[in-house]
């Protein structure tokens, strides 16, 4: 079954928390041979329906190949989003070997159905991304909704601000059997937590596809796959990050559910 791009319903409620990601290698494979993984994630996560949605993300990754060589990455990002996904922010800093290779700042708005990006770093500039973008906590919504209604397969571009800002994403959502409340007990930091009781949860596969790549060359391999745990309030859990040629598994290790701030 598949979904294209719709609504967002008040229903889906999403639970503002700070969580910690220990990162490890999980597969090396293809010609860029790993031979280990280290590094975290801290996912910080705050806002309400009426605010707003606030992200403070870094991904530290230091990559071994085992011939004396090892690289480090440094992601630090920064987004807000509004509650009627119209207006997106986003800045960035992204760095390789503790050397800052590039910065980006800008804002995204949808006005009649069309989002315009307006940058200020690494450069000016004004792109057009027309009517179907959709922006990122506006795609988790839209997954949480897919699962609840049994839909399994969504499709739809997504622009994240990442890279130099101009990068856009075809993605593909695979929604896989809903795990119910008391099965497969976890047993990461989501395990026991009083929030996460009674909730459901789906595995989740994301595809990113590079769409300015897929118009060069037609290409469709995907520039990289995002596998996880999702609960109904948006917390993730079990995640995979697929780069082709090696995977990295993100195992919780740390959560920490804040309170939600009442609309006024």
């Amino acid at each position: 079954m598949r979904v294209q791009a719709a609504g967002i319903p008040a229903a889906v409620m999403l639970a503002p928390h700070r969580a910690i990601y220990d990162l490890r290698l999980g597969q090396s494979r293809g010609q860029r041979a790993i031979e280990s993984v280290r590094g975290r994630i801290v996912y910080d996560f705050s806002g309400s329906a009426c605010d707003g949605y606030a992200l403070r993300f870094r991904q530290l990754s230091e990559l071994d190949n085992g011939e004396g060589k090892v690289s480090t990455s440094d992601l630090r990002a920064a987004t807000w989003e509004d509650a009627e996904a119209k207006k997106f922010q986003f800045n960035s800093q992204n760095y390789t070997d503790q050397q800052k290779v590039d910065s980006v700042d800008g804002q995204a708005e949808r006005a009649g159905g069309e989002v315009t990006v307006r940058l200020s770093k690494p450069k000016e500039a004004t792109l057009e991304l027309g009517r179907n973008m959709v922006f990122p906590t506006e795609h988790i919504r839209r997954i949480i909704e897919a699962a609840l209604a049994g839909q399994t397969v969504l499709e739809f571009p997504v622009y994240d601000g990442s890279d130099t800002g101009e990068k856009v994403f075809d993605t593909l959502t695979v929604v896989g059997r809903e795990i119910r409340p008391g099965d497969k007990a976890p047993a990461d930091a989501a395990a026991g937590k009083a929030a996460l009781k009674g909730l459901r949860r789906w595995p989740v596969t994301v595809s990113y596809f590079d769409k300015g790549q897929k118009e060069i060359t037609g290409e469709q391999t995907p520039a990289y796959t995002l596998a996880f745990e999702l609960y109904e309030n948006g917390i993730s859990r079990a995640l995979t990050l697929d780069y082709g040629d090696f995977t990295v598994v993100g195992d919780m290790t740390q959560l920490d559910i804040k309170d939600t701030t009442p609309c006024k």
